[in-house]
């Protein structure tokens, strides 16, 4: 490819990375030709690039800087990759890429974009058929066009999508990692619990255990977090947080369950945390003796004000929403310093009577070790302890609000947790080293000299608290919840500190909730939520979702019994991480190529044991809060997997599904195949599965649950409408298969005659093992108005299916399996049917649209009355239409069509077993008896036998089949199979064939010959005599199942085989023909004579 190092193209401020060169072929390029020689490069090999013809496009690499090379790869600059082929053939332009004249893009991100991404606008590459097959027509487009697109520019169509798209985002408010999530993981995780509970625990455990189970807490949250990382970076995030990561990871089931219960929670941690700050303030009020009603009320007051303004900065949008939370982030802030500072201000008499001495090594090392009271133990601080350490989700749940959620979730969430660990752990050792455990707060409880003591520190550093140990004490680590505010240098600083704990925790919750929320309605998992899952403004804001969390939280809030509530949220919130952590072990687990985390600092073993771990923490915390959130979970889950939502993700659960299904596909190719484990593993001709259902219903009666079932179609005709047409209906076919909930794959190819297709099918269907071992085909009902090329086809599929030693079953029903034309009708009447609504719709509409008077109302009447009569006109024409349709409509096919769809009255089966082909005939209907459809058939066996041993026949038939624990109501030995068939019934089949025989006996011996070799498929005389005897008994069969069988519910029969090459196809369809002739339905099977049945164990 030659390079254009003009200089004007380094000097072009504008410069783009790729350049087009737009040349007229009528212009002579020689000039240029030569100008490049020199500066290209050597050519050691002739390849694709090099400039074989002179009237392209070129295509330029322009050297500038790196930043715009980064750019393209991040957002994915448009190119002339996208542009199509145009015609070389008239006196338009065209484009290349690389300097060749090729469909072929070059690779590009909007190609691989999903539709409707919010991130750019996705485009479709030339699909392979585009670039495979020739070029149908030339494309001409006009100069100017080609111009646009070699800039860059899109097309017409394109340009829409983009100014839509531009719309869309325009306005929008994305937040980077510190505001969107540092800022909000910190202030969630520190709650209230820093302030009024964090030095009790250190009390009770001591320091060494309180920094172990601020740790262990912290594994738990470090643990989860690098499982969030880890899913956030595999692919593009969106809103949804907790609920995407996991719906996304392990499926709607597992998703849906959480989303659900996980959105809930953080509507009641709402009420939860403004209760917190209303009862903080009740108190000041207590203090101050101010209280407006009493304590409860109170809270319910405040608490109800509280909300609704928090309601009212959220929905005010998120941009408002962050400012505060940066606000709560400083004040809070600023209250922790200020316990860092007051514990080195000198402390004063009134503060050491409350315990506090400033650091003291002895007051250290007194604090060390635990000193567990009022039955408390170490889980049982740990389960008081870890919702402190919660809160780790709160950036993750806004990532449809981040400008970049793949590189803020882990930044921040991490970031959040070593932060926040390092000040729970700097507070509890700060407050275990100034202030010891009971103190009496009376500040004359000093040290007398001469005073005997208990050799506490308090004892060395002047005071006796020693009361403390028979009496309860108001003040020091174990009884004064308020032992920071002592501390600190400012106390009402810390009381602002929990209040922006307080209201920020309960901010983050109300924007997650609704988000999650909202997500969650919009996969449309529960149908009944879709209300929820529209957005407003341009932020697409759930306000709906704001006003169930607003309702959800008041309620709980007026409850004000939070102390029953908060261990089932808790144990909510844990359950998330604990599928969280599961998500990220399954996802890797499953070693699924699509797996491909940025964030490589995880384990898979680390991540199951986060979450065993976050299941244990749940008993600990509360047994009973766990076993309420197992079951919850578990009623969503198998509510999910019942709905079975229409939804694709690609979770890892479908990946490990596929490695199961390989590795036992694997595993039994390394088994022989033994007899006890036969079972009837079938390729049904059905065609389209939906144009004939009978046929597939009777085949997935006896394999459903049991055996291999694929329904198989073969497209004839021009190979590439056959290819295109095939491809397009694979998917279709296969979910109509689905939605029907018939077990059974869908297999097609393109051939050039059906014989060649079904041999291939035979041939290459199936998986090791699971190899079809059947062939089931229709009865072809219309062979004698078939051409013989038709007739040569069907009857060469039965000898090809013996060839690769495939059982055999014809099923034949007097009605035929095609019902094509009722389809046809019924997709005509429903395209009527949507136009009459369309028509309703528009009459509706005008109708809604009048009600003002004057000239225009008038003129809108009469329009709507022109609608009417039109709409009268088109409704008789649809009645008269469907009444036309009725009238063709064949409602005894349709009925026919299902009549193996329904439940079998009482009748029998009748098997007439006349040849034994290893077992297959008798297996076929047994198998069909086991079945809620057919287990009011009863099995009644006939078989050959000579007239003067019928009883020891049966006897002996009797004992086979009780060998072969097969259940029978009756058996029934036929002894005059043999004998000649009645004169009309012969009379009726050698009609049957006369159209197709030679006569060549009347005729002399040149004329046959020549009629031998003009129609080789007619019958000879010659064959007809010599397979008489095998006629006399298809005919004389026929009569014999006329007499005894034609009250069944089905007939399985033995079905005559036909020796290759010698009887002819015509003769061996009259004979199919003849002996299913009026009967109920009928299962012609022949087994390819290998045992499926055995009596041994």
């Amino acid at each position: 490819m030659s390079m254009n190092n003009s200089p004007n193209v380094f000097l072009d401020p504008n410069a783009n990375r790729f350049q087009v060169n737009i040349i007229n072929e009528s212009h002579d390029n020689n000039g240029t030709s030569q100008e490049d020689v020199g500066s290209d490069p050597p050519h050691y090999e002739e390849t694709s690039f090099t400039d074989e013809a002179h009237n392209r496009l070129r295509l330029s690499y322009r050297p500038g800087k790196r930043e715009l090379y980064d750019n393209f790869l991040q957002n994915g600059e448009k190119t002339e990759a996208s542009l199509h082929p145009y015609d070389t053939h008239t006196k338009m332009y065209y484009l290349q890429t690389f300097g060749h004249n090729t469909v072929d893009p070059v690779p590009k991100i909007d190609y691989y974009r999903n539709t409707g991404s919010v991130s750019g606008n996705k485009l479709n590459r030339p699909s392979l058929l585009d670039i495979h097959e020739q070029l149908a027509k030339n494309i001409a487009v006009s100069t100017g066009s080609v111009e646009r697109l070699a800039n860059g520019e899109s097309t017409a169509g394109d340009e829409t999508a983009v100014s839509k798209e531009e719309e869309n985002k325009s306005g929008f408010v994305k937040f980077g990692w510190v505001k969107g999530v540092l800022v909000r993981c910190m202030l969630n995780i520190w709650g209230v619990m820093l302030f009024i509970r964090l030095s009790w625990i250190v009390g009770q455990a001591g320091i060494g255990l309180g920094v172990i189970i601020i740790l262990l807490a912290t594994m738990v949250t470090s643990i989860t977090g690098l499982s969030t990382s880890a899913i956030a970076t595999n692919g593009f995030v969106r809103g949804g947080g907790a609920y995407y990561l996991i719906s996304r990871s392990l499926g709607p089931e597992f998703g849906g369950s959480i989303g659900l219960i996980f959105a809930f929670a953080n509507a009641v941690a709402v009420a939860m945390y403004v209760v917190g700050f209303a009862e903080t303030v009740v108190e000041l009020l207590k203090e101050s003796d101010t209280l407006m009603v009493d304590e409860s009320n109170d809270i319910r007051i405040i608490g109800t004000i509280t909300v609704v303004c928090l309601l009212g900065i959220s929905v005010a949008g998120m941009e408002w929403e962050a400012k505060a939370q940066v606000i709560l982030l400083i004040v809070l802030l600023i209250a922790i310093a200020n316990f860092f500072i007051g514990t080195v201000i000198p402390t004063n008499n009134e503060k050491k009577a409350r315990g506090f001495f400033n650091y003291q090594a002895s007051i250290f090392a007194e604090n060390f070790g635990p000193d567990f009271r009022s039955g408390e133990g170490f889980f049982s601080v740990f389960a008081i302890f870890f919702p402190a350490a919660t809160g780790i989700l709160a950036g993750a749940n806004i990532s449809g609000d981040l400008k970049d959620p793949q590189g803020a979730i882990p930044k921040g969430t991490m970031l959040a947790i070593l932060i926040t660990t390092i000040a729970y752990i700097g507070v509890a050792i700060c407050a275990a080293s100034c202030v010891v455990r009971d103190a009496t707060g009376n500040i004359n409880d000093t040290v007398v000299p001469g005073m005997s003591c208990n050799g506490s520190s308090a004892c060395s550093l002047g005071y006796d608290f020693s009361r403390c140990a028979s009496q309860p004490c108001d003040y020091g680590l174990m009884n004064n919840f308020q032992v920071m505010s002592m501390v600190s240098g400012f106390g009402p600083l810390i009381t602002a500190g929990i209040f922006s704990a307080t209201l920020s925790s309960a901010l983050a919750s109300l924007v997650s909730a609704p988000k999650v929320f909202q997500a969650l309605c919009k996969d449309n998992v529960y149908k009944g939520l879709h209300f929820f899952a529209k957005g407003y403004g341009k932020n697409n804001e759930p306000i709906r979702g704001y006003v169930l969390t607003f309702v959800i939280a008041m309620a709980f809030i007026l409850i004000a019994e939070l102390n029953t509530i908060a261990p089932i949220i808790s144990n909510f919130f844990l359950a998330s991480y604990a599928l969280i952590n599961f998500s990220c072990f399954h996802a890797s687990y499953a070693k699924s190529p699509g797996w491909r985390p940025a964030f490589r600092y995880y384990n898979m073993w680390v991540s199951l044991f986060g979450a065993l771990l976050c299941c244990g923490v749940m008993f600990v915390i509360n047994w009973w809060a766990a076993l309420i959130t197992y079951a919850i979970e578990l009623f969503l889950y198998i509510y999910v997997t019942y709905k079975k939502p229409e939804v694709n993700w690609g979770s890892s659960t479908q990946a490990l599904c596929y490695i199961n299904a390989l590795d036992s596909a694997l595993a039994l190719t390394t088994v022989e195949d033994h007899v006890k484990n036969f079972r009837p593993q079938c390729i049904a001709l059905t065609g389209a599965p939906m144009v004939r259902p009978a046929l597939l219903d009777i085949t997935h009666a006896f394999t459903k649950n049991n055996g291999l079932c694929i329904c198989c179609e073969v497209y004839m005709g021009p190979r590439k409408l056959c290819v295109k047409e095939m491809n397009s209906s694979m998917a279709k076919k296969q979910a109509w298969l689905t939605k029907n909930k018939r077990k059974a794959f869908y297999a097609a190819v393109a051939a050039d005659s059906f014989r060649d297709g079904v041999k291939s099918l035979l041939q290459a269907s199936g998986l090791g093992r699971m190899k079809p071992n059947t062939l089931v085909i229709g009865f072809k009902k219309d062979w004698r108005n078939a051409t013989a090329t038709q007739v040569e086809n069907y009857v060469g599929v039965i000898h090809d299916a013996f060839d690769f030693e495939l059982g055999m079953i014809i099923v034949r029903i007097s009605q035929g399996f095609d019902i094509s034309q009722v389809l046809q009708v019924q997709e005509e009447l429903e395209k009527l049917e949507q136009e009459r609504l369309a028509l309703e719709a528009t009459i509706k509409e005008n109708d809604f649209e009048e009600g003002k008077s004057g000239i225009c109302g008038f003129f809108r009447k009469a329009n709507t009355l022109n609608i009417s009569k039109h709409e009268t006109k088109k409704e008789s024409t649809i009645n008269t239409m469907q009444s036309m349709h009725v009238g063709e409509f064949n409602q005894k096919l349709l009925e026919a069509s299902t009549q193996f769809k329904k439940k079998q009255g009482k009748g029998t089966i009748d098997i007439w077993w006349l040849f034994d082909d290893g077992g297959l005939t008798i297996l076929i209907p047994y198998i069909l008896t086991i079945r809620k459809k057919w287990k009011n058939c009863k099995l009644r066996i006939f078989t050959g036998g000579k007239v003067n041993r019928i009883e020891e026949e049966k006897l002996v038939m009797a004992s086979l089949l009780s060998k072969f624990r097969i259940k029978f109501a009756d058996i029934n030995i036929i002894c005059d199979i043999n004998i000649k068939p009645n004169k009309e019934s012969w009379k009726f089949f050698e009609e049957m064939i006369e159209p197709y025989r030679l006569h060549e006996s009347c005729k002399d011996i040149t004329t046959a010959e020549k009629l031998k070799r003009e129609t080789p498929w007619k019958i000879t005389d010659t064959e007809l005599e010599a397979f008489k005897e095998k006629s006399y008994r298809q005919v004389r069969l026929n009569e014999l199942l006329q007499e005894h069988s034609r009250a069944a519910n089905l007939i399985v029969l033995s079905l005559p085989v036909a020796r290759k090459g010698v009887v002819s196809d015509y003769l061996y369809m009259a004979w199919l023909e003849i002996l299913s002739k009026n009967l109920p339905p009928v299962l012609m099977v022949r087994g390819n004579h290998k045992n499926v049945l055995t009596f041994y164990s």
